[in-house]
C-alpha cells in the first residue's frame, strides 16, 4: 500500500510549475479515437487516471508512445469497442470513452464506472443523451450494451449541467448526421478545451464557454497536436498548501481566469494575491480568518476544491460552514482530519469548522482522490510525522506532489507498495 510520510511545520517558499489538468487530459485522450489516425498531446499530467486511459485504448487496439509529458497516441487500429470492465471499474471517467467509440464504430460495450465514492454519480443522464442521438441501449448481466445504425443530430436538453454528460453527448455526435444542440450544458473550462482540441481536428462546435452547445455533424476528423490547459485544480491545492503554512509561493504555468473563485476566497480569508500572466504569488497571513463557502457548478467554487479549502478553514480564526451542493457523500474525510485534531461537525450537505492552532500528526487513511490531498494540506501544518495510507488515491490525480512540495520547503516522503 503506497503512503505519503510528512513532518508539518515548515512554512511553504518558492515556485512550482502547474501540470497539465487532469480533467481536460482524459476526455481529449478519450477523443482521439474519433480520427482513427494519430494524435500528438503535450502537457499530459503523469498521473496514475491517464495511465489507465492509456491501458485502456491498448487493450482495444491503440499504440500510445510517451515521451516525458507528450504522448503520440495512434488509434487507427482499433479493433474492439468493449471496455475492460477491470480498467472501467478504477475510474469513474473511464465512461467518457464510451461517447467517443459509440460516436466512431456505432457500437460499444461497457460497465458501470469505479473510481472515488464521493455520493451517487449515476450515468444516466449520458445513457439518455445517447437514447435521444438515436442509440439502443440494453443492460444484461451488468453490462450496457450500446448499438446505433447512425447518430442522429437532435435537441438534448440536461437535468443537470453534468460534466460528464455534456462531453460524452458531444463526442458521440461529433460524426453524427445534422445538427445537435445541448442545452443546460455544463461550463467548465475543461469542456472548453475538449471543444477546442475537437475542432481543431475538424469538427464544428459552437457555443463553447456557454450553456447551449451547438455539433454540426461531420464525415471525418484529421490528426492533430495539442496542447492540454493547465489543472486549475492542482492550482488550488498548492495554493492552498501555501496559505495554510503561512507561506509565500508562486504558481507558474496556471490560467488565473479558471481559479477566479478559488483566488476571490484566499483573499476573503487575508491572502494577498498577485497576477502576472500565467504566474500566481501567494503571500498569507500568520493565520487566515474564517469564511463561508459553496460549492455550485462552474463558474462557482468548484467541488474538487471543497475538502481542500476546508482544510485550510480548520486552521482559521473563527468558525466557517462549508457547504457541499454537488456531491452529498464528499465528507468522508472529515473523520480523519478530527482524527489530526481539526474540529468539523457535519450537518446534512454543511460542515462547520471551529478553527484551531491545534493540529496534530495521527496515522490517516485518504478516502478519495481530494479528500487524500485534504489529508496532505493538514498533515504540513501537523505537529510530528502523518503518515497517510492509500496515496494511490492521491496519485490518481496530482502529478508529483512530493516533488513539487519538497521543491517548496515541505518535509515530504512517498512510500510505493
Amino acid at each position: 500500500m503506497s503512503k505519503f510520510i510528512i513532518k508539518g511545520g515548515k512554512r511553504l517558499e518558492g515556485e512550482v510549475k502547474i501540470s497539465g489538468s487532469k480533467n481536460a487530459a482524459l476526455p481529449i485522450i478519450a477523443a482521439t479515437i474519433l480520427n482513427s489516425g494519430k494524435t500528438t498531446l503535450y502537457n499530459v499530467p503523469n498521473i496514475k487516471d491517464v495511465q489507465t486511459m492509456y491501458k485502456i485504448l491498448k487493450e482495444i487496439g491503440a499504440k500510445v508512445v510517451q515521451k516525458n509529458n507528450k504522448v503520440i497516441i495512434d488509434t487507427s487500429k482499433i479493433h474492439r469497442y468493449e471496455i475492460p470492465e477491470e480498467l472501467m471499474r478504477k475510474m469513474r471517467s473511464s465512461v467518457i470513452l464510451a461517447g467517443a467509440i459509440i460516436g466512431k464504430y456505432k457500437k460499444a460495450k461497457f460497465t458501470y464506472p469505479g473510481g472515488c465514492e464521493i455520493g451517487s454519480r449515476p450515468i444516466d443522464l449520458h445513457l439518455k443523451g445517447f437514447e435521444k442521438l438515436g442509440i439502443s441501449i440494453k443492460e444484461e448481466y451488468g453490462e450496457i450494451i450500446c448499438e446505433a445504425d447512425k447518430i442522429v443530430g437532435t435537441q438534448i436538453n440536461l437535468d443537470f449541467p453534468s460534466v460528464g454528460a455534456t462531453e460524452n453527448i458531444i463526442l458521440a455526435s461529433c460524426l453524427g448526421d445534422g445538427i445537435t444542440v445541448i442545452t443546460n450544458a455544463a461550463k467548465e473550462p475543461e469542456i472548453e478545451d475538449l471543444c477546442k482540441f475537437l475542432n481543431k481536428m475538424g469538427a464544428k462546435i459552437k457555443g463553447i464557454g456557454t450553456d447551449r452547445i451547438e455539433i454540426n455533424g461531420v464525415k471525418a476528423l484529421k490528426d492533430v497536436s495539442y496542447n492540454i490547459m493547465p489543472d486549475r485544480i492542482e492550482a488550488g491545492t498548492y495554493l492552498i498548501a501555501g496559505a495554510i503554512t503561512g507561506g509565500n509561493i508562486r504558481i507558474v504555468n496556471a490560467n488565473p481566469n479558471h481559479i477566479e473563485p478559488i483566488l476571490n476566497k484566499l483573499e476573503e480569508v487575508n491572502c494577498k494575491i498577485n497576477i502576472e500572466k500565467s504566474t500566481i504569488e501567494l503571500v498569507a497571513p500568520k493565520r487566515v480568518k474564517s469564511i463561508d463557502i459553496k460549492t455550485m457548478p462552474y463558474p462557482g467554487f468548484p467541488t474538487d476544491m471543497q475538502s481542500v479549502f476546508a482544510t485550510l478553514l480548520t486552521t482559521a480564526k473563527g468558525t466557517s460552514i462549508v457547504t457541499e451542493n454537488i456531491f452529498e457523500s464528499r465528507y468522508k474525510y472529515i473523520q480523519e482530519l478530527n482524527r489530526m485534531g481539526a474540529k468539523i461537525k457535519v450537518e446534512g450537505r454543511n460542515a462547520i469548522i471551529k478553527g484551531t492552532k491545534k493540529i496534530q500528526a495521527a496515522n490517516v487513511i485518504a478516502t478519495d482522490l481530494r479528500g487524500g490531498a485534504a489529508m496532505v494540506i493538514e498533515a504540513l501544518v501537523a505537529k510530528g510525522i502523518t503518515q497517510i495510507d492509500n496515496a494511490d488515491y492521491i496519485l490518481r490525480g496530482y502529478d508529483n506532489m512530493e516533488g513539487k512540495l519538497r521543491m517548496l520547503g515541505a518535509q515530504i516522503f512517498l512510500e510505493l507498495d
